[in-house]
Formats: structure tokens, sequence, C-alpha cells
């Protein structure tokens, strides 16, 4: 059986195009063995890895209110209590392990005190897949074992390094392209700060596309913000549109 490697980038809202990924996987019978996320990557993979089906991940990211009141921290350094998310996660990883799901599965999260990258794939996984996900400065940051962990994109946003010693082919798929603009968009110092951020971000996971043996990036994500909860549908049909794009074009990709 061909050992075939999954990369989900984070991206916030954008993940919806993930889901619309695994639709056309399911269309086409392409079923990875192994994923390795971050961010909300880590949240669609984690899900993914358990046998959810696509619709249900979609309909969960549709309804987990995320700036719900009862989320508010208090006397915690963040806007949103991470902790307060463990029981929405609970309901589909009632055995909270990584040994129960049905794919293996890499999660990355950066230690906020060592300022290390930590790759989790064994123990509990609910923490893990909420602290990779949890953004800076508006989620708390997530205790695991004694150590402090937040968004595993801040170090490493695409993470393929866990798949190499692991897969005969790798499928990256990365939804942080960037917007195209014009200078007249750049009118605020923090407006060029960010892009520069941006530029750096998208710069480091851009090396690592020839790792991959197919990369699936949707053109006109960087239309969509990051906390765009709105957008959702569009979002999952660009990442269904541009993967059926890219598997019509490599038929011949999953033949040894």
């Amino acid at each position: 059986m061909m050992k075939i490697g999954l990369v989900l980038s984070g991206g916030g809202a954008r993940g919806a195009a993930h889901i619309g990924v695994l639709k056309a996987f399911e269309e086409r019978d392409v079923s990875p063995t192994h994923i390795s996320g971050t961010s909300v990557g880590a949240i669609v993979g984690a899900l993914y890895a358990n046998g959810v089906h696509w619709s249900e991940i979609l309909n969960f990211l549709k309804t987990t209110s995320v700036f719900h009141t009862k989320r508010f921290a208090f006397n915690k350094p963040g806007f949103l209590d991470t902790e307060k998310f463990y029981d929405d996660l609970k309901v589909y990883f009632p055995r909270d392990n990584f040994d129960s799901l049905n794919k293996t599965l890499f999660i990355t999260a950066t230690n906020i005190l060592t300022g290390n990258l930590k790759i989790f794939s064994k123990g509990q996984l609910i923490k893990p897949v909420i602290a990779s996900a949890s953004f800076p400065g508006v989620f708390t940051p997530t205790e695991i074992n004694g150590s402090y962990y937040i968004d595993g994109g801040i170090l490493n946003n695409f993470p393929v390094e866990p798949l190499k010693q692991h897969c005969d082919k790798i499928i990256g798929v990365y939804i942080n392209s960037l917007k195209k603009i014009s200078i007249k968009d750049l009118n605020h110092s923090y407006n060029v700060a960010d892009r520069a951020l941006k530029i750096r971000a998208a710069s480091d996971s851009l090396k690592k596309f020839p790792e991959c043996d197919l990369i699936i990036s949707p053109d006109d994500l960087g239309d969509y913000a990051i906390f765009g909860m709105s957008n959702l549908d569009a979002i999952f049909e660009l990442g269904y549109s541009a993967t059926i794009k890219v598997l019509n074009e490599n038929e011949g990709f999953f033949k040894r």
C-alpha cells in the first residue's frame, strides 16, 4: 500500500479550503495515510484522521462560535481562553489520544517560553490541536505537561518535515497565497509591517514546495481574512476546484 502524506498549512478561516480538498479526495478515491498540520490545518487534519466526514468538518467550522462571550479569558494573556474550546473537540475525540485515530497524525505548536517548535504525535490529542491553532495575542497559551504553547504556524506554517521519512509521496496544501496589492494599499506603517510579515511567512513555506510531490494552493485566497468566517462556503469551493484541477493534471500520480 502506498503511503501518502498530506500537509495542511495554517490560515484561519481559509482552512475551509482544506475541507474542499478532502471532498475532492473522496470523489477521486484519494486516501492519505499520514497527515501533518498546523493551526487550522491541525484542526481539520485531526478530525479527518479520526474518520470525520468532510461535510461534518465543514459544519464544525461553521457552527463553532469562536468569539462567543462564554469563551472570553479572564486574568489570562489573551482575549479568548483556549481551555473553553476543549469540550467542542471532545465530542469528536472521546478518547483524547493520538492512538485512537485512523490515520497517523503530526501536529506542530510553538513553545512560547523556549521559542522552540514541538511536534506532537502521541499522547493527549485535544490540547495540542487547540495549542496549534492558538493565534498569538487572541488566544491564551495552552498548557501541556508544564509547558505553554501557541500557534504552530509561527515557526512552521507548512510542516512537511514529519512526513518525509514515512511517506512514499507527499501532497502539500497551502492556503496563504499572497494577495495582490498596489502601493496605495500600503498607506500606513502597520500595513507595511503586516505585509512584510506575510511575505516572510510565505517565503519560508514556498521554499519547501519542492519537498512535496503535488502542491495544491488555491488562487484568490488572499482576498479572504484570517477571521472572515462569513465566507467559508466560497473558500471551500476554491479548495475543491483547485484540487480537482491538480488531480486532473496529474492522473498518474498515484501509480507507483
